[in-house]
């Protein structure tokens, strides 16, 4: 297995321990070819998550339940990004993130995180697609230095 498969493949054990009912995303930060830090998308710690928020015992996100689709309602998700829990997960422990590459198991990221990376020094992106979270990634990533590469499962 060459290395990028294998870090992919750890972000996707990684985002099994997301209790989000409406996707698990899983990151890992890695440089010179070791794991650095990891996140996955899920509300800060010690915060209760949906299941613990919802009164009718429903395992369905509030925002699906809502009707928004992926991307839509966000200001009813608690949530933080798996790509901002893996930089905040650095932070934590005080590493550096200046020239790593983050391995995620989704598309491109959102423009918020994709703003959170350009400024924490990620230098490229691995992800399982070539889509677009948002309209505004394509103008940040055009604009900054990070490169993406595509890696399909």
């Amino acid at each position: 297995m060459n290395w990028d498969r294998y870090f992919l493949q750890i972000a996707k054990i990684v985002g099994t321990q997301s209790k989000c009912y409406s996707r698990q995303i899983g990151v890992v930060l890695v440089k010179d070819k070791s794991i650095i830090s990891t996140g996955y998308n899920g509300v800060a710690r010690g915060v209760p998550h949906c299941e613990e928020r919802n009164q009718d015992e429903l395992r369905i996100c509030p925002r699906n339940l809502a009707g928004h689709g992926s991307g839509q309602g966000l200001h009813m998700c608690l949530a933080i990004h798996a790509e901002v829990n893996a930089l905040l997960n650095a932070a934590r422990m005080g590493v550096c993130t200046k020239g790593a590459t983050l391995y995620c198991t989704c598309g491109i990221p959102c423009k918020n995180c994709l703003g959170a990376l350009i400024n924490a020094g990620i230098v490229e992106i691995v992800c399982t697609n070539g889509g677009y979270y948002d309209e505004l990634s394509p103008w940040l990533l055009e604009n900054s230095d990070i490169k993406v590469r595509v890696i399909g499962w």
